[in-house]
């Protein structure tokens, strides 16, 4: 008998963050396919990724890239039964939901 692997997540993104990520920059976008990598593949809970935190409500965020500007990322656990998460927001830091 194997190891029983947990169940995947399903990471999706609102409409919003769909726009937002074709226009950030090249390096930013790769940063965030491999975040959403992370999350499909071990879970919302990103303590690996910089400035790391859980904002409550089933809400997260990190830091893609610090300096100037500062882009992170945030996204919510929209179902814990099934594992879906939604990337709901992706950019500067000034404009970030908190």
């Amino acid at each position: 008998m194997g190891i029983i692997k947990p169940m995947e997540w399903v990471v999706t993104a609102t409409k919003k963050a769909k726009k937002q990520i074709p226009r950030l920059p090249e390096s930013i976008m790769k940063k965030i396919a491999a975040l959403i990598r992370d999350i499909e593949n071990d879970g919302p809970v990103r303590g690996n990724w910089p400035n790391y935190s859980f904002m409550g409500q089933n809400r997260h965020h990190c830091h893609i890239k610090k300096g100037r500007p500062t882009y992170v990322a945030v996204w919510e656990v929209t179902d814990k039964k099934i594992n879906l998460v939604e990337v709901k927001y992706v950019g500067t830091h000034e404009k970030a939901p908190y």
